[in-house]
């Protein structure tokens, strides 16, 4: 099943065709541990600074809630999936659009991962890596020289009597312009 979720990444569009992507696969709680390290020890400090710079109740009553429970379901994962991408310049400051285009790449290649996933009846928990953090991880797991990590995707499957949190609802015919803006 894994294979199948990772054949339908690679079958996203690339702007070179190489698709640069590479996939970490950790199944053992040992190896998510190690790799992990001390990731999971900053969900109470990442969800109070992310609700702190929120604009609306509803949205840090969200981070509150969802951060502890994303770090759990990535420590707790029984298949933790770490993509990484070769990068080419510098991210943060690009020489031109075009130089990002492997990061773009690489989010169409998670977007389908994402929709394999669930089409295979699992749930996913993603989380973009915070500060340096994603380093940390890839010398953990031996990542070569100019990849890097963008997310950390938890599979699984989702658990019965869940709460959700309460998200803003937005109307698409509010988002959606036909023939201009």
């Amino acid at each position: 099943m894994v294979t199948r979720i990772l054949e339908a990444g690679l079958k996203a569009p690339t702007n070179d065709h190489l698709r640069q992507w590479e996939f970490v696969v950790l199944r053992d709680a040992r190896s998510i541990e190690t790799a992990l390290g001390q990731v999971s020890e900053k969900a109470g400090r990442d969800a109070q600074a992310l609700a702190g710079r929120r604009l609306n109740d509803r949205q840090r009553r969200m981070y509150a809630d969802a951060m502890p429970k994303q770090y759990r379901m990535l420590s707790q994962s029984g298949c933790l999936i770490l993509p990484f991408y070769k990068q080419n310049g510098d991210l943060l400051q690009p020489s031109a659009l075009q130089s990002l285009n492997g990061f773009a790449a690489v989010w169409c290649c998670i977007e389908n991962i994402l929709l394999a996933a669930a089409a295979e009846g699992l749930g996913c928990a993603l989380r973009i890596p915070t500060g340096e953090e994603w380093k940390f991880v890839a010398g953990r797991v031996g990542a070569p020289e100019g990849y890097v990590m963008p997310c950390y995707l938890a599979l699984g499957y989702p658990a019965e009597g869940i709460s959700y949190p309460e998200q803003e609802q937005i109307d698409p015919a509010k988002k959606i312009h036909l023939e201009r803006w």
